[in-house]
């Protein structure tokens, strides 16, 4: 018999980026008492990873559950950004609804849309927080407006579009039902949820099930498999099956050894969990998100949507270049196909494939800053490897014609820099959409643009804006190729030997363009050591030292100046790349270089490529 579990509510938190959800989940957890009064809290407490606390962005989804008036609210901390919308689509399953967190001064953005678009499909109820309302600029008005038109776009039903509205900033730690109320606490906020989230339901007199939507990885223990039990109760030691959806063939015989409920920041060891509950499982070697653990006398897989397609894909390749294996500590095949298979257990947006060549692996993902997080978290864990420029994934149509992922983006600009970025744009394939005024002398345009036409366009945007434009983008489907694109106009600077590189020799060199290197730094034949001003690559020798003679000394002449090179970082590099490039990883050094060093075989494949087209 279906019962309703009145004592828990399971939402998730889903945003565009940086629009505050995480601030929000750290305030609803101080306020429920789950630190002690003079504890100190770091804030973002729920981005746990380095990388995430650096770049001040959510990567993994994070579980936490607060007490409120005795009822346990589970909460999912979900990212904002589009390449890591796998982790948000699958989570939702595991909720009974979502607070979409909007900006008050920004408003409804295109991962909004995308995310809401995902709960309204599963048909969860939404509660639409209205947050940073303590912003100079903040306009909830009109915001409220962007939010219900988004909703109808979305052909939201007249039940999702008669949800709750909340005011909030979570800076501040308050929230209202109505923009004249006090500003007291979170209180507004948590009774919302508790009235408007509807109590988990099941059978708890039926067989188990529990399907795994999320992937932890300890290495204690192994795989975790996170997920909500839908029906019966779970135990442990209780024998259970394995099943998948999407896999008819599967049925694998577990028992379950250790058993695990959120409570704030931490997991608890529980015996059993019934309906309703948010339950973290270890001591299954191989359980993958989409599995369903199921009683053994009637194992019944619950539907799970497939995860979106990747878009993007470049090669990992073992490093072979004169410096290889001087800096990492994993640096061969092995290591790194050990390496990229494992990052599976927990990324479901990825894929990994091994190619004709044992030393080279394709890797697939949602985008650039999907990828590179992949990358920047080898080269801290000790790899050493090299990557290829980031491709996209072709399709063919049912007429035979080639496909290629398109994008929405989205690009907010002051008005004087309107014309270079439509300039941009268009020369990338892009078709300017809409385009009207947002407040504070900027303008917003709407681009439908091929996914290859935005990668390296970021570091072009940035400097045509002069850092004040935002660019977002949301993946758009398939459509025809659009022909094709000239990712650079400028060629590169390679050094000409190998040795150290001198300040006599960069001297000579910065006339030819910008320098990624500063002197005493050790290069290589085929080492891309600057941006050429032309369009051809140039070679030269920046280990060259001045010729002294008993006339001439290394002093004698005025001091040499340099110009302070250009230090990439590794999203600029990963941008900057050419296809006749690759990109050295270790964990002390990013160095670009020609994937063909020798100049002469260099010259020869080029030729060869021209008369080939």
């Amino acid at each position: 018999m279906v019962t309703t579990r009145d004592d828990i509510r399971n939402i998730a938190i889903i945003a565009h980026v940086d629009h505050g959800k995480t601030t929000l989940v750290d305030e609803l957890l101080k306020q429920s008492g789950v630190f002690r009064e003079n504890q100190e809290v770091a804030e973002r407490v729920m981005d746990s990873n380095d990388i995430e606390r650096e770049r001040g962005i959510t990567i993994l989804s994070k579980n936490t559950a607060v007490i409120y008036k005795d009822t346990k609210i589970n909460i999912i901390d979900t990212p904002g950004h589009a390449d890591f919308g796998g982790e948000v689509e699958r989570v939702l399953k595991m909720v009974n609804g979502v607070v979409l967190v909007v900006d008050a001064f920004e408003g409804a953005m295109p991962q909004t849309k995308f995310v809401l678009m995902k709960a309204l499909d599963l048909d969860l109820p939404v509660i639409v927080c209205i947050n940073k309302i303590d912003h100079p600029e903040a306009r909830p008005g009109e915001v409220i407006d962007e939010v219900l038109e988004l909703f109808m776009d979305l052909d939201a039903s007249d039940e999702q579009l008669d949800c709750p509205f909340v005011f909030a900033s979570a800076r501040e730690g308050y929230a209202m039902l109505d923009l004249n109320d006090e500003r007291k606490d979170m209180t507004p906020l948590f009774e919302t949820i508790l009235n408007y989230i509807p109590a988990p339901t099941g059978d708890p007199e039926a067989n188990t099930q529990v399907l795994i939507s999320t992937i932890d990885y300890n290495e204690y223990v192994g795989r975790i498999g996170v997920g909500k039990v839908d029906n019966g109760c779970l135990r442990v030691n209780q024998d259970a099956v394995v099943v998948n959806h999407h896999e008819p063939d599967k049925m694998k015989k577990v028992r379950i050894s250790k058993l695990y409920e959120f409570d704030g920041l931490n997991k608890v060891d529980v015996t059993e969990a019934g309906i309703g509950s948010i339950v973290a499982i270890s001591g299954i070697a191989d359980i993958h998100i989409g599995d369903t653990i199921c009683a053994p006398e009637a194992p019944e897989a619950i539907p799970f949507q497939k995860i979106s397609e990747p878009t993007l894909s470049m090669n990992f390749i073992v490093n072979d270049s004169p410096f290889a294996g001087q800096e990492g500590k994993f640096v061969t095949s092995r290591h790194l196909r050990d390496r990229l298979f494992r990052e599976l257990n927990t990324d479901v947006s990825l894929r990994v494939e091994e190619t004709e060549d044992a030393d080279t692996y394709k890797v697939s993902g949602r985008g650039e800053l999907h990828l590179s997080v992949l990358i920047e978290n080898m080269r801290r864990e000790g790899y050493e490897f090299a990557v290829s420029k980031a491709e996209v994934l072709y399709h063919t149509n049912e007429a035979g014609k080639r496909t290629e992922p398109m994008e929405l983006a989205y690009v907010d600009v002051p008005d004087d820099f309107t014309g270079v970025v439509i300039d941009k744009l268009s020369q990338r394939k892009g078709t300017l959409l809409n385009m009207g005024s947002i407040s504070g002398g900027y303008t917003r345009m709407e681009f439908r643009i091929p996914s290859r036409g935005l990668i390296g366009y970021r570091n072009d945007f940035m400097t045509d804006t002069k850092g004040n434009g935002i660019i977002n983008t949301i993946f758009d489907g398939y459509d025809e190729y659009c022909g094709d694109i000239q990712y650079r106009k400028s060629g590169s600077l390679i050094a000409f030997e190998t040795g150290e590189s001198v300040t006599y020799g960069l001297f000579s060199a910065q006339d030819r363009g910008t320098l990624f290197i500063g002197a005493g730094e050790k290069v290589y034949a085929g080492m891309v050591i600057g941006m050429s001003a032309k369009p051809e690559d140039i070679e030269l020798n920046v280990c060259k030292k001045k010729h002294l003679t008993n006339t001439r000394s290394s002093s004698a002449d005025e001091a040499l100046t340099l110009v302070p090179p250009k230090i990439l970082s590794l999203e600029q590099a990963l941008e900057f790349i050419d296809t006749d490039e690759l990109l050295e990883i270790t964990p002390e050094t990013i160095r670009i270089r020609k994937r063909i060093l020798d100049p002469t075989l260099r010259k020869r494949a080029s030729f060869n490529a021209k008369n080939s087209k």
